[in-house]
C-alpha cells in the first residue's frame, strides 16, 4: 500500500469514538475548513469528524484551523491520489 498513514489515535480508542464523515473533495479552500467548522458545531465534545479533502491548500489550512479553534487534529492519511483524510476531534 502506497498510502502514507499518520495516526495519532490508538486503534482501541477508535472503538469508543463517534466518527462523522465529511466529503470536501472537489472544494477549494477555504470551503473545506468552513464546512468542517459548521459540522463540528453540531458534534459532541470528543466526537471525531473525518474529512476527505483534495485541495492542496487544505494541508496547511486544516492544521491551522485546528490550532486556532482549539479542536484537535488526531490524524491524517495521505492518499496515493493526492487527497487527504483528516481526523478532527471536537474539543
Amino acid at each position: 500500500m502506497d498510502d502514507k498513514i499518520v495516526d495519532f489515535i490508538p486503534d482501541a480508542l477508535y472503538l469508543s469514538l463517534m466518527i462523522h464523515d465529511l466529503d470536501a473533495r472537489g472544494l477549494l479552500c477555504p470551503l473545506p475548513v468552513l464546512k468542517a467548522r459548521k459540522r463540528l458545531k453540531d458534534l459532541a465534545q470528543g466526537d471525531v469528524l473525518r474529512m476527505h479533502a483534495d485541495d492542496p491548500a487544505a494541508r496547511i489550512d486544516v492544521p491551522h484551523f485546528c490550532n486556532e479553534s482549539g479542536n484537535i487534529l488526531r490524524g491524517a492519511v495521505d492518499q496515493s491520489d493526492g487527497s487527504f483524510i483528516y481526523d478532527i476531534e471536537k474539543a
